[in-house]
């Protein structure tokens, strides 16, 4: 017989209150089922499918996936995306470069005033939440997304044409940029920046299961996606034009220093809700 303790007790990587928080937010998303209703025993009530269906899902907790992939939905900036193995799973302090690219429209739209929309191009989309929330937040807007893997263009469509968002995503490579010129109001990006050397202090979760393509650089190379991204963005933001990263906090002086050198304006670092210095903006010549 299961029970929110046995199936809890199962899920041993994570402390107690995690695993039962974990089994909790699968019963509820998955088979809707509040505590009021576990507590009554609905559990004993799933039927034969429903209970192997859980079951399948207990046994990839188990094996360390996260509850994300395992319910195929995330919540970000108050909605909820598609996810799975291939895509990043969006964090809340992502929602914060959202806000500070929201901000930075306000800005450009005053400078610029209403003769047109403003373009806004996010690079490395992988699940199209940056993409996606800007497309909402931003009606008046024009977004692009690019992502170098096919399987999170597939996913960053469905999670658009699901919440409705009107964005144009394409197939590039980051690193192998077009020859553009002024054709963007803001470039926003989180593009990969965690070092190989730091994985013995991530997450077995984290570093088993999602994709490395979207998290790791080469020790010797930790900006090798800002300098690419900023040398780009260079000639292919308009003037005054707003390039905004999510930026390693082990590297944020060096991203700073890195764009000075570029001959970028305004640029200014900005801390996350935990006090960590996680968002960097600057503005093109």
């Amino acid at each position: 017989m299961n029970s929110l303790k046995s199936l809890s007790k199962r899920l041993t990587q994570y402390e107690e209150q995690e695993s039962r928080s974990i089994v909790r937010l699968l019963l509820f998303d998955v088979f809707n089922l509040t505590l009021t209703d576990i507590c009554c025993g609905a559990l004993d009530a799933l039927s034969p499918e429903q209970t192997e269906r859980l079951e399948r899902m207990i046994q990839r907790l188990e094996a360390g996936e996260p509850l994300q992939y395992v319910t195929g939905k995330a919540d970000f900036a108050g909605r909820t995306f598609h996810v799975g193995p291939g895509v990043l799973i969006p964090r809340p302090e992502t929602a914060e470069l959202c806000e500070i690219v929201m901000s930075a429209m306000v800005s450009q739209t005053l400078r610029q005033g209403e003769k047109e929309p403003l373009k806004i191009l996010d690079i490395g989309t992988g699940s199209g939440c940056i993409a996606v929330t800007l497309a909402i937040m931003l009606p008046h807007s024009s977004v692009s997304a690019w992502d170098v893997s096919p399987t999170a263009l597939s996913i960053a469509c469905g999670n658009a044409e699901r919440l409705g968002a009107s964005v144009d995503f394409r197939l590039q490579d980051a690193l192998h940029a077009p020859a553009d010129e002024g054709c963007w109001d803001i470039i926003v990006s989180n593009p990969p920046y965690i070092c190989h050397k730091e994985k013995a202090a991530m997450e077995p979760h984290v570093l088993d299961h999602e994709p490395h393509l979207a998290l790791f650089v080469p020790d010797e190379e930790p900006l090798m996606f800002y300098q690419a991204i900023s040398q780009y963005a260079c000639k292919a933001l308009k003037p005054q034009g707003v390039l905004a990263f999510e930026i390693n906090p082990e590297y944020a002086e060096i991203t700073a220093e890195m764009l000075r050198g570029q001959n970028y304006d305004s640029i200014t670092i900005h801390d996350d809700q935990f006090g960590k210095q996680r968002f960097i903006t600057a503005k093109a010549r």
